[in-house]
């Protein structure tokens, strides 16, 4: 590892053993190495789509996609008590695949796996087979289209969060995509300090106290290892 890079991870890690609310906030990026397609990669979704270029075939189904050692590394944040919430806006399922705790995730643009009812917001599995909620009210698919709206409660913790946290972590996201995108600038405003790790450029850049363009891979894993070391030295 480059001597630059393990500074700033050094860095990385001293600001989760500092943090006392520490969200993480993930998009597409997070996944492409467990073999899913990004968005606004050079070949990802919306990039070939601009070119009017068909989207590249997915290798397998979307939900036989494992979590890689990014989703472990944020799952590990949550098992030793530092992630107090996950925003994210990927609908693959890997951080509930990775052991997050539903309830300490917004996912913002839904779900493959579950179906949402229209009537009271309640997430109920696919495989199921139901197609009306306990409350009576039809299930849907609770993946966001275009023109949508995302999902009220998950937003609105969403919000809540980025407001009230110390340290937000920006992973695999090109931020540009509202009212997801707002989440940073929340933080930035109450005072949060904001990392970034994504290899294309973001509109936060200038923002932010500290900046990967690596792999995802080649950092969060490190990092949350020279964490653990931090905090079993007390």
């Amino acid at each position: 590892m480059n001597k630059e890079l393990n500074e700033r991870i050094d860095i990385f890690a001293n600001l989760l053993y500092k943090s006392l609310y520490l969200i993480v906030f993930t998009g597409a990026g997070i996944s492409t190495e467990s073999g899913l397609p990004d968005f606004r990669g050079p070949d990802g979704m919306w990039t070939r789509q601009e070119k009017g270029l068909a989207p590249k075939p997915v290798s397998k189904p979307w939900d036989s996609f494992e979590p890689n050692s990014g989703h472990l590394a944020i799952s590990e944040l949550q098992k030793i008590g530092k992630l107090k919430f996950l925003i994210s806006q990927n609908v693959d399922n890997l951080h509930l695949k990775s052991g997050i705790p539903p309830d300490l995730l917004s996912e913002l643009h839904g779900n493959i796996t579950k179906l949402r009812c229209k009537r009271c917001g309640k997430t109920v599995d696919r495989l199921t087979g139901k197609t009306i909620c306990q409350c009576g009210g039809p299930l849907a698919p609770s993946v966001v289209n275009f023109g949508q709206p995302l999902p009220e409660k998950d937003l609105m913790l969403s919000f809540e969060h980025s407001r009230r946290n110390d340290l937000f972590v920006a992973v695999g996201s090109s931020l540009v995509v509202t009212p997801a995108a707002d989440m940073p600038e929340e933080a930035l405003r109450s005072g949060s300090t904001l990392v970034i790790i994504n290899e294309g450029k973001t509109p936060f850049d200038v923002y932010a106290h500290l900046r990967f363009y690596e792999k995802v891979g080649e950092v969060l894993p490190k990092a949350v290892r020279r964490l653990k070391i931090l905090m079993s030295l007390g």
